[in-house]
């Protein structure tokens, strides 16, 4: 009998899943198995949330694979010791792994790909992390698209892969030694934010199915509504593979709403490919405006405590503690203020995010920071967004503020965007950290346009 390996990374889930439907079309025997590496757990990327999150989620599909008749194999370790180890103590044949755009990523699974082969073991790299795989949407004369718009008419030119089909049943070889799968505590320091959403992919379709009935018709005019909530919150489950970006590209794409949100899905391709094809750009800028950024520690502390004293950056920085996500129109005031206003190098802003959001994805995580910070691919370089215009543009009443900052929670109507002196002083809520007006004026006598 034919025995193969499935190494699940950032595909957390049984439904189209390519790297698993392969190895049972091609195998009589499967292990399916996670790999705690020893590298990510010692490195900055190992959160309470994001760690909390990837718990609930080996969880929920262990529970998954138990109920066609296997189980989910855990180690730890080596990450391509302990995958070589386990293909040859199953006998396999083949290892079938999701590929991945990271230089971290990139470089593991070459490193794994010569391991293999010197047993003889092969080694199929699936494309499960986004709709269109990086490299499927090339632009004459260039290795990836710069640019988001010609990259979107491209992308939905394309056809898309069919959809994997989901095993009914799979046939695991007896005797597989496997670790329990651990708590949050026995993988990480510190406590996840209180209010943070449970992973997984029974809870990855529950919210999609909720919010497709009641969120989607009406997604285009109210996804950068910052009180209504009314985006998915799904980025969290894309980025940890709970659920199929193609699935979910395919399954709303035709609905009413649908084509602003796969839009949305298109931007999160964008941006994989961007950094499939610069790894450096994870923490280098993709444009280098010669920016010398300040070194200002006291005004990073207060940005990330959320006391700028602009109360939808507030607001936005607090959601994030308390939450590990954030709206993503706050995302983008946020990281303008310290950027432009502040004049603060972005990859503190990304590094800080990393910390706390459970949707923490390298790639649209830092490139997101670079397009607002002004050196990355969009091409206005210096977007600048007034905290105090953007919160009573998209948070009109006052809601979304009030909501976050305890402070201003008896502060009426608009006039929480802006509170008088007195106000503030009353309260303890702090003065603006900087004046948007001044500052923006010193960036851009200091930023000379590119």
């Amino acid at each position: 009998m034919l025995t193969a390996v499935v190494i699940f990374t950032r595909d957390l889930r049984v439904r189209d899943q390519p790297a698993l439907a392969a190895a049972c079309t091609s195998a009589d025997r499967v292990v399916s198995a996670f790999v705690l590496d020893d590298k990510i757990l010692a490195s900055r990327f190992n959160q309470p949330n994001r760690t909390g999150f990837l718990v609930d989620a080996l969880r929920d599909l262990d529970g998954s694979l138990r109920d066609r008749g296997s189980a989910l194999v855990l180690r730890r370790g080596d990450w391509v010791g302990e995958v070589l180890r386990l293909a040859t103590e199953a006998g396999a044949i083949e290892i079938h792994v999701a590929d991945d755009v990271s230089r971290y990523a990139g470089r593991r699974l070459t490193a794994l790909a010569s391991a293999a082969a010197s047993v003889r073991i092969g080694l199929t790299r699936h494309p499960t992390l986004s709709v269109v795989p990086p490299g499927g949407a090339v632009p004459p004369g260039g290795d990836h698209y710069k640019v988001f718009t010609p990259y979107l008419r491209r992308w939905l030119e394309l056809p898309w892969r069919p959809r994997a089909r989901t095993p009914a049943a799979i046939t695991t070889p007896a005797g597989m030694s496997t670790l329990e799968i651990p708590t949050v505590a026995a993988l990480v320091q510190g406590a996840p934010s209180p209010e943070v959403m449970r992973g997984g992919e029974s809870e990855a379709r529950r919210r999609l199915n909720a919010w497709t009935r009641t969120g989607l018709a009406s997604y285009a005019d109210r996804h950068d509504d910052l009180p209504g909530d009314a985006t998915s919150r799904i980025s969290p489950f894309l980025h940890f593979g709970c659920i199929s970006p193609l699935e979910v590209a395919a399954k709303l794409r035709d609905r009413p709403g649908g084509s602003a949100f796969v839009r949305q899905l298109c931007w999160r391709d964008f941006y994989h490919q961007v950094l499939a094809a610069r790894p450096d750009a994870a923490w280098s800028d993709y444009r280098d405006r010669g920016d010398r950024w300040h070194h200002d520690p006291d005004a990073l502390a207060a940005w990330k405590a959320g006391r700028t004293g602009y109360p939808v950056v507030d607001a936005g920085m607090r959601q994030l503690i308390r939450e590990g996500f954030m709206h993503n129109r706050a995302r983008m005031v946020v990281a303008s203020l310290l950027t432009k206003d502040l004049y603060i190098d972005w990859r503190l802003g990304a590094a800080h995010f990393l910390d706390w959001l459970v949707d923490g994805d390298l790639a649209n995580n830092n490139l997101n920071w670079q397009w607002t910070a002004g050196t990355g691919t969009d091409t206005n370089p210096h977007r600048i967004f007034n905290p105090t215009v953007q919160g009573t543009r998209f948070d009109p009443a006052g809601d979304y503020v009030r909501r976050y900052v305890e402070e201003l929670a008896d502060v009426p109507g608009t006039a929480v965007h802006d509170p008088d002196p007195e106000t503030r002083a009353r309260v303890g809520y702090p003065p603006p950290i900087v004046d948007h007006r001044e500052a923006i004026a010193e960036y851009k006598a200091r930023r000379s346009p590119s």
